[in-house]
């Protein structure tokens, strides 16, 4: 084949393509046309609930001793009694010995006092004697010499009433000698000065101790603190705070402890003892003291606790434990509580408005939780907010809620 039939035939094979292109396309459907949807954002929302009850209070801190005393004898000698409870991690009651010392050397003490006390008495007796005889040899002498005599007084030692006094100040000596041999002898059985723990020990039979010895450390039983630093904010939010004495007892503002015991939580009662009138220099807090009474006792099952509560037993709330406090705060005639997401830099909630319109409303805010703030503010009850979805927001500006 030559080169021009050769072209000819690549020129009708071009040709056609492009007649059979350009009818293909001519016979294909218009693409339907659809409109791009509207740029409006969406925003996930929550809810705005009016508030009718107290505002609670949050913190933390950890358990102490409410009561909390060094045990060491008042008269030393070698302890040859110890109780079984008289140890770390044991219980002891108000009055209970929880140990003895050695009673030979104070008994010896109150006989040899008793036998003074009784020469003492023998001695007042006599002086008694003497200077009744005394006076009535002055009365006679008195008498032979008429009026003259007695005009130039006596002497107190003739009459003995110096010896009669000293006479009673042995005697009073001698029974404070007796006293006190008697109260070393009592001394020599240590007892417990209230219901508690034994924190720790260090009492042995045959150990010989000092007075004022420290042979162990006792706390009391009937109820522990808590420690609660607060800011200034949330320590105004407690009624009546600062008129709150110590010893008020339960009457006072409600609190509730809670602590952790392996997989669950358990709560127990307590109320605000009292405030530290003091700021604290490095955290510039508050320290609020939550008595609990009873705390000993078995914790109450928190949520789901129930179950493994029912495997490992109800904790007593334990000294030095972390425990998170709930307290009851002031319940203001108006405010609101919303999701702790929707409080917005600024202290701004944004509200959704009808016709999806938002609204930037300023609020007071008095209290944060973990899941929900405790507001102030022109909001209404059952009122959207945006919680997330936006990153800002215009007074005006149009957000879509709901399904998208």
């Amino acid at each position: 084949m030559s080169r021009l039939s050769s072209f000819l035939v690549a020129v009708v094979i071009i040709a056609g393509s492009v007649a059979l292109a350009s009818f293909l396309v001519s016979r294909a459907p218009e693409p339907e046309r659809v409109e791009s949807p509207p740029q409006i954002p969406y925003a996930q929302t929550g809810t705005v609930i009016a508030g009718s009850d107290a505002i609670p209070v949050y913190g933390a801190g950890t358990v102490r001793p409410g009561a909390e005393v060094d045990i060491a004898p008042q008269v030393g000698g070698k302890i040859v009694w110890v109780d079984a409870g008289f140890q770390s991690g044991g219980r002891v009651q108000a009055g209970q010995t929880i140990f003895r010392i050695e009673e030979a050397d104070y008994l010896y003490r109150v006989q040899e006092a008793e036998a003074n006390l009784a020469a003492r008495r023998v001695a007042l007796l006599e002086e008694q004697e003497q200077a009744a005889i005394a006076r009535a040899e002055y009365e006679r002498y008195s008498s032979r010499q008429g009026d003259g005599a007695a005009q130039t007084g006596v002497s107190p030692l003739t009459l003995r009433e110096p010896q009669l006094e000293a006479a009673r100040a042995e005697l009073k000596r001698a029974e404070a000698l007796l006293a006190d041999a008697r109260l070393a002898l009592s001394r020599t059985r240590v007892t417990a000065p209230f219901d508690g723990h034994v924190r720790e020990e260090s009492a042995d039979v045959g150990q010989i101790v000092m007075a004022g010895q420290t042979v162990g450390r006792l706390f009391a039983s009937d109820a522990v603190e808590v420690v609660v630093p607060l800011s200034d904010s949330d320590a105004a939010l407690i009624p009546g705070l600062w008129e709150l004495e110590a010893g008020d007892g339960e009457q006072g503002v409600q609190a509730l402890v809670a602590a952790r015991y392996g997989a669950g939580k358990y709560a127990w009662k307590g109320y605000v003892d009292r405030g530290e009138t003091s700021v604290d220099e490095l955290t510039r807090t508050i320290d609020v003291v939550v008595r609990v009474p009873d705390p000993f006792s078995a914790g109450i099952p928190v949520g789901a606790t129930s179950s493994s509560g029912a495997n490992g037993g109800s904790p007593p709330l334990l000294l030095g434990e972390f425990v998170e406090v709930e307290i009851t705060g002031v319940a203001p005639e108006s405010f609101f509580r919303a999701p702790r997401a929707a409080l917005q830099p600024g202290n701004e909630l944004w509200v959704v408005n009808p016709g999806g319109r938002v609204g930037i409303v300023p609020v007071q805010v008095l209290q944060r939780a973990d899941d929900k703030v405790f507001v102030i503010g022109d909001l209404e009850s059952g009122q959207s907010v945006i919680t997330g979805g936006i990153q800002f927001a215009t007074e005006g500006m149009l957000v879509r809620i709901g399904d998208h």
